[in-house]
């Protein structure tokens, strides 16, 4: 098998992250939407992220996209400039082939390269040792469980939270527009 290419992704491949993305939202517990969302509401979603420069990644194997991964506003307040939040979803049957490790790995270096200092993973579900135990390999540690903060498919959800520095984290003054201290 081949191993995985990790690119910016295109608008060509927005049908294939929606129905990944659609797969999840129906049958899963990561994401705590209860409805997908529409193809063009994907394409939204995504030009808006790159419109405030973020990235946005796809994980293509033998032509066919896989996996995709986005950062994205972790609060909206100025304050929180220099922190990202992570997303990364695989089709079900590219799970567990280190595809999401990939995905990951790419999307920590854009967001190194992009000047950003901390990155946040809001895990949906407690259950969801898969995602955890990925971001664990990739330097997060745990900070936090909020206990059943989500309602879905019949029962209550927890958020795990993970974070990671970035670059040199806190360890020099901030660069992206914040006043250093």
């Amino acid at each position: 098998m081949h191993v995985p290419v990790i690119r910016a992704a295109t608008n060509a491949d927005l049908p294939a992250v929606a129905g990944i993305y659609g797969h999840h939202v129906l049958h899963g517990t990561a994401s705590f939407e209860t409805e997908p969302p529409e193809l063009a509401e994907m394409a939204r979603r995504r030009a808006a992220l790159l419109e405030q420069g973020y990235p946005y990644l796809v994980a293509e194997q033998g032509g066919v996209v896989v996996g995709y991964a986005y950062a994205s506003t972790y609060r909206p307040r100025a304050a929180y400039r220099d922190t990202v939040e992570n997303s990364v979803y695989l089709r079900p049957d590219a799970a567990g082939r280190g595809t999401g490790g990939l995905l990951l790995a790419a999307l920590i270096a854009e967001c190194e390269a992009r000047g950003f200092r901390q990155m946040i993973a809001v895990v949906g579900d407690s259950a969801n040792a898969p995602s955890i135990r990925l971001h664990q390999r990739h330097g997060f540690r745990l900070v936090g469980t909020l206990r059943s903060v989500g309602n879905k498919h019949g029962r209550w959800l927890d958020t795990v939270l993970l974070q990671r520095a970035l670059g040199p984290g806190d360890t020099l003054p901030p660069t992206r527009g914040g006043a250093a201290a």
